[in-house]
């Protein structure tokens, strides 16, 4: 698909949405055991200590450490649950958007209920609400959830970091309910930025594509939606896609797919934006160059395809691209400073853009290499 016309790519390309399809866990075993050691005095045959092993300084829990952080973020973070009225249902994670009881989250999550199903979010002290979808952007696999009722609530937003300032190898904490096993706490670091992902959850659905921050922490089915810190405890971003070992379709009950060090964050500057619109108008807005692309795993950069949907010109007449005088055939190499290697790759830049955004595109036409600027334009809604 291009960003303004033509079908998603449906393969699920090795990636997959971290949302949990169906809830596997029955129970879970909670609290710590105790190490005790008993020492038997050598001078008494039935006199004995009872002594228990513990570090003052580790019971600390300095400021910044990972137990501070996850003890300020957790009563912020809720494990939401999605009832379709087909019997589709799943669980994934939210968090505290602000302070009116919005719960910010991906679209996958909720999809399954968009359309008059169920849908409640779970605090970690127990506390269930039900929630209504306030709008969803399925390109961009963000949606915003709202509280209903949620009167007595303790809603503490989670500070929102800087994505654009994150470097590889920061520290990185992922909060979620992997596999139904909810206010799970994972670390890991920045693997790398700017990785252009398309995701899928398996299930026939159009993709979502992203210019992806990359974790090692374990992300597993059920983490979708929550919250990947900084060691600051800032949101920078939220975890949505993790790479499957095998050729995965998706995640049915059957084939459930797990971590392998390989996981993908939305960053949060670009999913802030996108919040800020769904709670304005229920709709996302688009950046686009309208232009078809052709979407096939390339290496050379993404082509402008001979056709649109239906047979339209691939080059919209009067659009950002066609006044930038490209064409049909044109092979897209760069994005500004950003190395293009298809059609997804540059369908994920320009959405880390805002219409109206001036940015300069590199392409190829017979063996020239030309750059030209382009002002993209809008599109409202998915379609």
């Amino acid at each position: 698909m291009s960003p303004s016309s033509g079908p998603f790519e449906r393969k699920p390309r090795g990636l997959v949405a971290a949302v949990l399809a169906a809830v596997l866990v029955a129970g879970g075993i909670g609290g710590g055991i105790g190490f005790w050691a008993a020492d038997r005095e050598s001078d008494s045959g039935d006199t004995t200590t009872v002594s228990a092993y513990g570090n003052p300084k580790t019971e600390s829990r300095a400021p910044g450490s990972v137990s501070s952080i996850a003890n300020k973020t957790l009563p912020s973070v809720v494990t939401i649950e999605a009832q379709g009225n087909n019997g589709e249902s799943g669980t994934g994670t939210g968090f505290v958007y602000d302070k009116q009881g919005h719960i910010l989250t991906n679209n996958h999550v909720v999809a399954s209920a968009a359309d008059n199903g169920k849908l409640t979010a779970t605090f970690s002290n127990g506390k269930r609400y039900t929630a209504q979808v306030v709008g969803r952007a399925q390109g961009y696999d963000v949606a915003v959830v709202k509280l209903k009722n949620a009167a007595g609530a303790k809603l503490d937003p989670l500070p929102l970091g800087n994505s654009d300032r994150v470097a590889v190898g920061d520290a990185t904490v992922a909060i979620g309910a992997p596999f139904g096993l909810s206010g799970t706490v994972t670390t890991g670091i920045v693997s790398a930025k700017n990785r252009p992902v398309a995701s899928s959850d398996g299930g026939g659905g159009n993709a979502s594509y992203m210019s992806a921050l990359q974790t090692d922490a374990s992300i597993n089915p059920g983490n979708s939606g929550g919250p990947l810190l900084n060691a600051d405890g800032g949101v920078i971003g939220i975890n949505s896609a993790i790479q499957s070992a095998g050729n995965g379709s998706g995640l049915g009950e059957s084939q459930q797919s797990g971590s392998i060090g390989l996981g993908f964050a939305i960053p949060i500057n670009q999913a802030k934006n996108v919040a800020e619109q769904l709670i304005k108008t229920g709709q996302p807005v688009y950046p686009v160059i309208e232009a078809t692309v052709n979407m096939k795993d390339s290496t050379s950069g993404a082509t402008i395809a001979s056709n649109g949907a239906g047979g339209s010109p691939a080059v919209v007449p009067g659009g950002p691209a066609d006044k930038a005088g490209l064409k049909s055939g044109d092979v897209i190499t760069k994005l500004d400073d950003t190395v293009i290697d298809s059609g997804p790759t540059l369908i994920s830049e320009i959405w880390t853009h805002q219409p109206g955004d001036k940015v300069t595109l590199t392409y190829k036409r017979g063996g020239k290499v030309s750059k030209v600027d382009v002002t993209l334009g809008k599109r409202k809604g998915d379609s």
